[in-house]
């Protein structure tokens, strides 16, 4: 982000990457009570492998949707919330934690933003970690998406689900897909980059705004406006996921038990999937996870960025009461 996020930055908690870690977990959690019915729609266009319908986007989505509410109501709509929870709460917050401390190793000289490659490198430092300490939710997840509730041998949870595989597969069943997983830091790094330089942009241009009509320009206590944010998120999500989405494909059919036979590693996934679908099957469910994923990545930093103001704020009051509370 920009120099804001220094070493010497104020923060609520005891440091600033705390505050972002905290901001992170917020917003993630928010962002799966707005979003989870579609992450679960998504997931199951991208195991299935039957031809896919001529259908528009729209009605696909709808048409699921409403089978699911119709056979199992609310439960079916949000079934396996609490692994996807757990996942996007533990990885937001893991990942801005990571991210604001692998940012402060190559600080920005004073006066000046962060570079892209520092953006890059930081980003995709904090994904990889991210990624190797949260496959195992995410190998859960996709099983708990993909399997009715009423088999005898559903999963009944995330823990049900993390002891099973552990009991059955082993390590090896728990990381599965995860140097797909790897892979995919790609598109967090590619997404970082690009939305962290757009924002450098905004704040050059708020700073300037301020700055002609005598304001004082903080990034400690001021922040973007949330259209911004909205702007932002959206198109630098939209880059990053047309150009890494195929990897997502894999990863899915690769952990999701029911084609585990079929798919038995990512070489067999890749050579089946082209012969079978050709390149139309790389990018299935990229429309219902583009409907999904924008909206979701936008409320995500939207809900991300004010939660970390909101700490910064009140790190910046609570400093300025300070003086006067000692000299009590």
């Amino acid at each position: 982000m920009s120099q804001s996020h220094s070493k010497n930055a104020r923060s609520f908690f005891p440091t600033p990457a705390l505050d972002h870690a905290a901001a992170g977990i917020g917003a993630g959690t928010v962002a799966v009570l707005c979003m989870h019915p579609l992450d679960l729609i998504k997931v199951k266009f991208q195991v299935a492998t039957t031809k896919q319908t001529t259908r528009g986007i729209g009605k696909q989505i709808y048409t699921s949707l409403k089978d699911i509410w119709m056979e199992r109501g609310i439960r079916g709509l949000y079934r396996g919330v609490g692994a996807n929870m757990a996942g996007n709460a533990a990885s937001w917050g893991l990942y801005f934690w990571f991210y604001t401390q692998f940012k402060t190793l190559r600080p920005p000289v004073e006066g000046k933003v962060n570079s892209a490659s520092n953006y890059l490198i930081a980003s995709a430092e904090a994904s990889a970690v991210t990624a190797l300490l949260t496959n195992p939710i995410w190998v859960v997840k996709v099983r708990l998406f993909t399997t009715n509730e009423d088999s005898p041998n559903a999963y009944k949870g995330l823990f049900d689900g993390l002891r099973r595989v552990w009991n059955s597969e082993g390590i090896r069943g728990l990381y599965r897909g995860t140097s797909l997983a790897l892979f995919g830091v790609s598109n967090g790094s590619l997404q970082f980059m690009t939305y962290e330089m757009m924002k450098n942009w905004g704040y050059a241009r708020k700073k300037k705004q301020m700055e002609a009509k005598g304001e004082a320009w903080s990034s400690e206590i001021d922040k973007l406006p949330n259209a911004y944010y909205t702007l932002f998120s959206g198109a630098s999500k939209l880059f990053a996921l047309t150009a890494t989405y195929p990897y997502q494909v894999v990863r899915a059919r690769i952990q999701n038990d029911a084609t585990s036979s079929l798919y038995p590693n990512i070489r067999s996934c890749v050579r089946i999937t082209w012969r079978e679908e050709g390149a139309k099957g790389f990018y299935r469910g990229l429309g219902t996870n583009l409907v999904r994923v924008l909206p979701g990545t936008c409320i995500t930093l939207v809900v991300y960025e004010n939660i970390a103001w909101i700490l910064r704020r009140q790190a910046a009051n609570r400093d300025a009461r300070l003086p006067a509370t000692t000299g009590a």
